[in-house]
């Protein structure tokens, strides 16, 4: 017996790990409140947008995976961006986070745990895998844990 981690542990790692770029953790902390919404010359989100663009694709792509009575509900794009830059509250920015975390925490538990072939086709898609499943909810994190950097470094916010 090895101590090298099964390929599934890697995978779901990737959904939280700082290996190449900082973690959604690092990204928003210590952001004032007073920058949430704001909205740099040019740029098309704020960083509230960005986070609950996160919240809401990865619950998708959660639901997507363990479904089977999952139903692509949501139209690209306006249901998968909030439309006013500012959070309604700092407990909706909060909660934002937290429901995040929690999630995130699932996909990694599922995808560890689920007793199916996770390079199988996901019978209710149109030929996804539950793997590129996983693989597309921390890339798809990522990117836009950079698009936040990138916001808070035009608002002289980071660094």
């Amino acid at each position: 017996m090895t101590d090298t981690p099964d390929w599934r542990e890697i995978v779901a790692s990737a959904l939280d790990w700082e290996q190449a770029h900082v973690s959604l953790d690092r990204a928003v902390e210590d952001l004032p409140r007073e920058l949430r919404g704001h909205r740099p010359h040019g740029v098309p989100h704020s960083i509230w947008q960005e986070l609950e663009h996160i919240r809401i694709a990865q619950h998708d792509l959660l639901d997507f995976c363990r479904n089977p009575d999952y139903s692509h509900a949501l139209r690209w794009p306006e249901d998968y961006w909030p439309r006013a830059p500012e959070p309604p509250s700092a407990e909706a920015w909060d909660d934002c986070l937290s429901a995040i975390r929690r999630e995130r925490d699932e996909l990694k538990r599922w995808t560890t745990t689920a007793d199916i072939d996770l390079t199988l086709e996901i019978p209710w898609g149109s030929g996804q895998t539950y793997l590129r499943t996983v693989l597309v909810a921390a890339d798809h994190a990522a990117y836009h844990v950079g698009q936040i950097v990138m916001i808070r470094k035009l608002l002289g916010a980071w660094g």
